[in-house]
């Protein structure tokens, strides 16, 4: 095969696992009706690390289908910073369909994900630790009939602690 072949290929294949929210609903009730039960898993992702595979490798094993969440660039610069996040939605969208773990990949505009939870009622719904049983999203979850799967943190990784030695070894 043809390197341009591969590439149009594994573009269609990435493509195929990105869910425009606006067909949310829609998909997840073909899930359900297939009998899948779905755990959802939400964030920036932005500089995806070991950390962040970790949690998505966990929350993977959960249930039939995993369905990832994203951040868009606004909201991130709303909830952390204006100059966050430093992948584009676009590019971090095509790294966690990437990966094989990874059923599908969506996305909201809001700072809180607990709309686009209440409309997808997951099974599961995992975070990691230091939101703990009582993240803001643990009410919606429950109140559909889903529970928590809480994972804990990978010891000095997270993108912000990243960023930080980059700056320091720069300076």
């Amino acid at each position: 095969m043809s390197r341009f072949k591969k590439h149009k290929a594994l573009d269609a294949a990435l493509h195929s696992k990105i869910v425009d929210p606006s067909h949310l609903v829609a998909r997840v009730q073909e899930w359900r009706a297939q009998g899948k039960t779905i755990v959802t898993l939400n964030g920036s992702f932005d500089l995806l690390h070991a950390g962040h595979l970790e949690m998505i490798f966990q929350a993977s094993c959960q249930a039939d289908l995993l369905l990832m969440l994203l951040n868009t660039d606004r909201s991130i610069q709303e909830y952390k910073s204006p100059s966050r996040p430093i992948i584009a939605l676009k590019y971090r969208l095509s790294m966690i369909a990437a990966l094989e773990m990874v059923d599908y990949v969506s996305w909201f505009d809001e700072t809180d994900p607990r709309r686009i939870l209440a409309q997808i009622q997951p099974d599961v719904h995992v975070n990691g630790a230091e939101y703990g049983v009582n993240c803001i999203e643990a009410d919606v979850v429950r109140e559909c009939g889903g529970k928590l799967h809480i994972v804990d943190l990978v010891p000095g990784l997270s993108t912000s602690l990243i960023v930080k030695k980059i700056v320091d070894t720069c300076a």
